[in-house]
């Protein structure tokens, strides 16, 4: 496992820099907080986007395969102008009567199983998943919560607690379990769901042992911070229903998996046949507008809103709403979903010709347009695949491509575009991608 907290980061003296760049780095360092990290070895400085594309100040344009926070693309128009024409109307809280609200809570419960009918909106996929916990601890009167090995799930102090992604030096609560995957465990796809239900349920043991009890079952369906661990679709059914026996309800992280990434379906844990009892929504929400919310089955929500108070007052403000129902109306009327399926499929192709011609993809995975393409070769050791994964999205970003790294390891390549991309794009994405294989030689076993 990589202990390094951002492997593909900027680190002063390792490029040379353009003045321009340093020193606005400089100012940067003499105003920020460390927490603050510059991303590929060389950072990039961008002052525009439109679409699939970023461009820095020389009107160099990047291909952003990596950016899933504008779902639709960056700067969509239409959601822009509805932003644009809410804010110059007025922008209020939910403690007052509008109708936009309500409308687009109709049209967003419409999406899922009829058991999920209640909403209520956060500002950030962080608020989304520390909501649902409150509300899972609430109804459970219980404390524990299962998560995989690798999980992120937000920065706030609640959900860090639960994301051993973040690093040691962030403590996680003595109330987590995490639980191994059985694609990182090497468990073939026929014995996925027994090894994966096997894994929750002596967590759930240990944790009534120990006088906590199961509070909640955590997962993001993609499992995209374990390194896009997604098949064999369903294996979590038998964990789901361990939970339940146990009293815990299960909370579906959709910030990164839904609203169509997968292809075949609106929302991730859908391929897996499951309905949970929360399911938290952050990021492509609002296609970058600071907006999220937790979709709920009725009898938790109402336990949760009777006897404890939330209120939050910046969440589902008119602006927010009307960035929200723009990008849900876009994403119906243009059939984005369909388009992450048939483009997902063509990425899924090429990439396969791809690993043929050239040494050092060891696996792909995907569902829609969200990949996990593990870098080296069999035998190779693991830190020479890290090495080798870094250098190969460095080497992109030098030909203006964008991708990152996923995994413990952080040795597979995170491939999840905006959902309009087209195949021109994804063609471009494959010919830089093979250009950067041929550029990075493989390192020693």
């Amino acid at each position: 496992m990589s202990t390094d907290l951002m492997p593909n980061r900027y680190r002063p003296g390792e490029a040379e820099l353009p003045q321009r760049e340093a020193s606005l780095i400089a100012r940067r360092d003499n105003v920020l907080g460390a927490s603050y990290r510059l991303q590929y070895r060389r950072p990039v400085h961008f002052v525009r986007g439109e679409g699939m594309w970023l461009y820095d100040p020389d009107g160099r344009q990047y291909l952003d395969f990596y950016n899933n926070v504008p779902s639709l693309g960056h700067c969509h128009p239409e959601v822009n102008a509805a932003m644009m024409e809410q804010a110059g109307r007025i922008s209020a809280n939910t403690r007052y009567l509008e109708p936009r609200l309500v409308d687009y809570a109709e049209r967003l419960v419409a999406t899922f199983p009829a058991e999920l009918d209640r909403v209520v909106f956060t500002c950030t996929g962080s608020e989304s998943n520390d909501l649902a916990l409150r509300i899972a601890r609430l109804v459970s009167g219980k404390e524990g919560v299962i998560v995989s090995d690798y999980a992120y799930h937000g920065t706030s102090a609640a959900v860090a607690a639960v994301s051993p992604n973040l690093g040691a030096a962030v403590m996680l609560s003595p109330n987590v379990r995490m639980v191994p995957l059985p694609g990182p465990a090497g468990i073939p796809d026929a014995q996925a769901a027994d090894f994966f239900e096997a894994q929750v349920r002596a967590a759930i043991e240990d944790l009534n042992r120990r006088g906590i009890g199961v509070a909640a079952l955590l997962f993001d369906s993609i499992f995209s911070s374990d390194g896009v661990c997604i098949d064999p679709p369903g294996f979590i059914a038998g964990a789901v229903a361990a939970v339940r026996e146990a009293g815990g309800l299960v909370i579906a992280d959709e910030v990164q998996p839904g609203f169509g990434r997968t292809g075949s379906h609106m929302w991730g844990f859908q391929r897996h046949g499951i309905v949970p009892d929360l399911v938290t929504l952050g990021k492509p929400m609002g296609n970058g507008f600071p907006i999220g919310a937790v979709v709920c089955r009725q009898v938790p929500m109402d336990r949760f809103g009777n006897t404890a108070r939330y209120s939050n007052t910046f969440a589902g403000n008119t602006v927010g709403i009307a960035a929200a129902d723009a990008v849900l109306s876009v994403l119906q009327r243009d059939r984005i979903p369909q388009n992450a399926l048939s483009m997902g499929l063509h990425l899924r192709a090429g990439l396969d010709q791809l690993a043929h011609r050239q040494p050092g993809l060891r696996a792909i995975r995907n569902a829609g347009l969200f990949f996990g393409v593990d870098i080296g070769t069999d035998g190779m050791a693991p830190a020479a695949r890290r090495a080798m994964a870094l250098d190969v999205v460095n080497a992109l970003r030098d030909d203006s491509v964008l991708i990152s790294t996923t995994g413990a390891n952080e040795d597979a390549l995170k491939v999840r575009p905006p959902l309009i991309c087209q195949a021109e794009h994804a063609d471009l994405f494959l010919a830089a991608l093979e250009r950067a294989l041929i550029k990075v030689s493989l390192p020693k076993a």
